[in-house]
């Protein structure tokens, strides 16, 4: 009976869409979840619909032509799936989706499960980086694209990464004054790995092109920094740094852009029991696949940066790879030529990834100088120093055991904004890596849901519950298994699952006063670039 399910895509980014054409190819009808209004995803987001236009020239760039390749692949097969956009996926178990769309609740079943969930940016605190005005790079780069507006009229860029000059790039050719550009990678380290990043001369020809143009219109660019504060009162004035010499410098701003890198969108592949790894490359655990993209999990496969970041080439190639795997396992004729082209070129975009790495590597010391003051978890309103204290008393080893501690992971983001950093400060701490310290076990709902919304609990397997945080707000946690220790429950049995909102003692919000629906407290952020 479950074979006759259709096919199930989550995400309708570049790789979802290809594997939604493939499938379609074959004569299935799949259904496409995405939260977003329109496809596209993050990196190929679309304006929404409406009076404000803007030709794909000005919002891609150079990928203009590869957006409307994606865009009109999706059309073309519109008829042919069924497209379920605006829908929120919070939960997988079981065999099936939760979702939400409109305020309507819906249990979707599934045979084969196709996840392509994209990434979020990667950042780590610094004094000041909750003030209005700070944003991420993907934030940034959203408010752009979907918008048509800046966050701010001069915006100074932090960070490392391909998307870092990118972004600024896109900021300047719209008309917006670049404070300048603050890479914490070195140029030795960037002109070391030049030779490399030849095995991609139209991704480096872009990258030069980039740097050029910001140097040609006069837009400083400085390398080895590290960020001291941002200031401000009402909102960011100032980016303070440290540059390469160890001299403490300012510039003014009214907007500050900063990330460093991406890190995968993993909680969905989690709850689903897929098994993980720790990943060196992108110095995070990420759910296990093989070269087709199959997890540990029979019937459910992993697609683009979703489970390990490749960029938006390689997510296109991945999702067709990803069906072809699913077509195969249901027992359907594949094209084994093509197969073999999908894994060679995939193969020849990982090594370029591990150049890349190189050339704008994770700035491991930035850990090191965040103050014991620096909030680190804005949802529950913990320091750097409550992570610290849990480590050093002996109380926590690892992330879980933290998170119960101190509640860093435990708010509206559910860790996608703190983890990485939680991970840092404890595995430093303990004189590890990130990767003896574990990773945050995700629990549903993954996102925050309207505390209007009534969603019955669908009879499974195992029990649930909403249990009742310390501050009389309902966290929704699943059970594991055994070994789970603190900071995990059960998810709800025949309640409504809501979020929450803080009691008035709880630790104030920072508003974030510019437009962008995306880069705020406890969202996911824009994609990379390649």
């Amino acid at each position: 009976m479950s074979e006759l399910l259709p096919p199930v895509i989550v995400g309708a980014g570049p790789a979802g869409i290809r594997a939604a054409e493939r499938l379609v190819a074959a004569g299935l009808r799949p259904v496409v979840v995405d939260e977003a209004a329109r496809w596209g995803g993050q990196i190929y987001r679309q304006p929404p619909e409406g009076d404000f236009t803007r030709p794909k020239k000005a919002l891609y760039g150079f990928e203009a032509g590869k957006a409307d390749a994606v865009h009109r692949a999706m059309a073309a097969i519109r008829d042919r799936v069924d497209y379920r956009p605006r829908t929120l996926v919070w939960n997988c178990e079981d065999g099936a989706l939760d979702l939400l769309c409109d305020g309507t609740s819906e249990t979707l079943p599934f045979s084969h499960l196709i996840l392509a969930t994209g990434a979020t940016d990667r950042v780590l605190p610094f004094p000041g980086w909750t003030l209005p005005g700070v944003f991420t790079l993907g934030g940034s780069q959203v408010a752009l694209k979907f918008q048509g507006c800046a966050v701010g009229r001069r915006v100074a860029f932090l960070g490392t990464g391909p998307l870092l000059y990118l972004v600024a790039y896109q900021y300047l050719k719209a008309g917006v004054e670049v404070a300048g550009v603050f890479d914490t990678t070195s140029f030795a380290a960037q002109a070391r790995a030049t030779p490399g990043m030849l095995r991609d001369p139209a991704t480096l020809a872009k990258g030069l092109l980039f740097v050029g143009w910001l140097r040609a219109h006069g837009v400083p660019i400085h390398n080895g920094v590290r960020p001291v504060r941002a200031e401000g009162t009402e909102r960011v004035d100032a980016l303070v740094w440290r540059d390469a010499q160890g001299r403490e410098r300012r510039t003014g701003c009214d907007a500050v852009a900063f990330g460093l890198g991406l890190r995968s969108e993993t909680q969905l592949a989690d709850l689903a029991g897929c098994r993980f790894r720790f990943d060196e490359a992108d110095r995070a655990w990420l759910p296990e696949r093989d070269e087709a993209g199959r997890s540990s999990v029979p019937g459910v496969y992993l697609a683009g940066d979703g489970s390990g970041i490749a960029g938006a080439d390689a997510a296109e190639l991945a999702g067709e790879r990803a069906a072809l795997a699913l077509l195969e396992d249901r027992g359907l004729p594949v094209d084994a030529a093509r197969v073999r082209d999908l894994d060679s070129r995939l193969a020849r975009i990982a090594a370029f990834r591990r150049v890349l790495n190189t050339a704008f590597p994770f700035p491991a010391d930035w850990a090191d100088a965040i103050a014991d003051d620096t909030m680190i978890c804005r949802c529950e309103g913990v320091t750097a120093g409550a992570v610290r204290e849990v480590a050093r008393s002996g109380q926590a080893r690892e992330m879980n055991r933290a998170k119960a501690l101190t509640r860093a992971g435990m708010g509206r983001c559910q860790g996608r904004m703190c983890s990485a950093t939680a991970a840092e400060l404890l595995s430093r701490t303990l004189g590890t890596g990130p990767d003896g310290v574990g990773r945050l076990r995700a629990q549903p709902p993954i996102k925050p849901l309207p505390i209007a919304t009534i969603i019955p609990s669908p009879p499974r397997s195992r029990a649930n519950e909403v249990c009742a945080d310390a501050t009389g707000g309902p966290e929704v946690r699943r059970k594991r298994g055994e070994g789970q220790g603190e900071g995990d429950a059960l998810r709800g049995s025949g309640q409504p699952v809501v979020a929450f909102q803080p009691p008035t003692s709880a630790p104030p919000r920072i508003p974030l006063t510019q437009p962008s629906p995306r880069g705020g407290e406890g969202t996911d952020t824009g994609r990379e670039v390649t």
